[in-house]
């Protein structure tokens, strides 16, 4: 007995000492996305874990529509420009970066202001149509050879009885009032703008408002919405409102609280959803661990979560639809700043992240269609001011520096672009 233990204290060390070569923590990072080495080693026996559960079932052979289309997307905020120059640049150099969309929110409370079929901006001195930036913006993508991903969300105070009480996020009282501004904008830009987007994490705070998150509320509102923009544009293509990664249980109990997003997913399931959206959309960040991290646990938030949203798919039967992944990217948010929710990378780790995130989502998602980074830029440096880490998703500064990040993407668009 004792000599079996001395024979397993040996190998265990000379598997220790192994797993140190540059080899092995090479083979390590390619399974765990983690860097450090006690986090790949602890990485690794979660691996293991992973191979007492069920398969998944993928069935990338059935996926039929919407599915082969250019893969690369970046998130704008070009209706925060005021200058219409800016804007322009802001498009010129997410093309020249390499891609292909803009996913863009057409903020109904910035379009329908003042009232109920009233799009007029009298906000400021000289008044003016508040479709003017948007029609800007539709002329640019198209100037520019983009496609447009337009969400609609943010509702304008006067959509709700209390005003802003809950939320300036809060969904309108009466969902005909959000079918009518997504209508109006369907059919102004039919023909334009193919792809609209039905909110934005309707399953976390604060979304939905101050009020507890609810699944089957949303479901009638993405019908609603779903059902005037295809009136208006029969060609239009739905996206669901993408669902952020989350493992909360207490959001449908409490405001302010998330909820899981497979089991929001199933509720709108079950709740009639399927018929109203084309693409299902998540959120694709790859928080703590990096883009190769193969680890697949349920209650774990990692960049390979599309694969349980696309397992829940098949078993609903929307085996046939894509997953479209709205914000994806990786915080390097620097030390100074106290909130590091969204994980923390440097500069350089998210130069290399990126590129390897659609370097894998090409090789190995075939049902992810569209993939959008989180984002270009912002008009303002708010967000660094105010010490939010959300600052740091950036490509570009507020005054169009680019960031080692869009350097990388460029060269990796720019050498995608050259395969054959």
């Amino acid at each position: 007995m004792l000599t079996l233990w001395v024979s397993l204290l040996i190998l265990g060390g000379l598997t220790f000492f192994a797993l140190r070569t540059a080899p092995a923590r090479v083979w390590m990072w390619r399974q765990t996305g983690e860097e450090l080495f006690s986090a790949q080693v602890k990485g690794l026996s979660d691996r293991l874990g992973d191979l007492l559960r069920p398969g998944l079932r993928l069935e990338p052979q059935s996926l039929s529509v919407q599915a082969d289309l250019p893969l690369l997307g970046v998130n704008v905020f070009l209706e925060q420009e005021a200058d219409p120059a800016k804007r322009e640049l802001a498009v010129k150099m997410a093309r020249e970066a390499g891609f292909t969309w803009l996913r863009q929110e057409f903020p109904w409370e910035d379009i329908e202001i003042h009232g109920k079929g009233d799009f007029q901006d009298r906000r400021h001195e000289p008044y003016r149509s508040a479709w003017n930036k948007y029609d800007h913006i539709v002329d640019l993508a198209e100037q520019y050879d983009m496609e447009l991903i337009v969400r609609l969300s943010n509702p304008p105070g006067w959509s709700r009885q209390d005003g802003n009480a809950l939320g300036t996020y809060a969904p309108p009282d009466d969902y005909a009032d959000f079918a009518d501004f997504a209508g109006a904008v369907a059919a102004r830009y039919a023909g334009r703008v193919r792809y609209y987007q039905i909110w934005n994490e309707p399953n976390i705070y604060p979304e939905w408002g101050e009020q507890p998150v609810n699944p089957e509320a949303y479901t009638e509102l993405l019908k609603t919405g779903a059902t005037a923009v295809r009136a208006a544009d029969p060609d239009a293509v739905i996206i669901a409102g993408a669902l952020a990664s989350t493992i909360d249980l207490d959001g449908v109990a409490r405001p302010g609280g998330n909820f899981n997003d497979l089991l929001f997913l199933q509720r709108m399931y079950a709740a009639g959803a399927a018929p109203y959206f084309d693409i299902m959309a998540m959120q694709g960040y790859g928080l703590w661990s990096g883009p190769t991290d193969r680890r697949m646990q349920p209650r774990v938030m990692n960049f390979g979560r599309n694969q349980f949203v696309r397992d829940l798919m098949v078993q609903n039967g929307d085996g046939h639809k894509p997953i479209w992944i709205s914000e994806m990217n990786w915080n390097a948010v620097p030390d100074a700043v106290a909130d590091k929710r969204f994980g923390q990378v440097t500069l350089a780790q998210q130069a290399a992240y990126l590129p390897l995130a659609y370097a894998r989502i090409d090789r190995e998602w075939p049902w992810i269609g569209v993939a959008n980074t989180w984002y270009l830029k912002r008009a303002t440096d708010a967000w660094e001011q105010e010490g939010k880490p959300e600052a740091y998703f950036r490509l570009l500064a507020p005054d169009f520096t680019p960031q080692p990040v869009y350097e990388s993407l460029r060269d990796y668009a720019g050498s995608r672009a050259q395969e054959p």
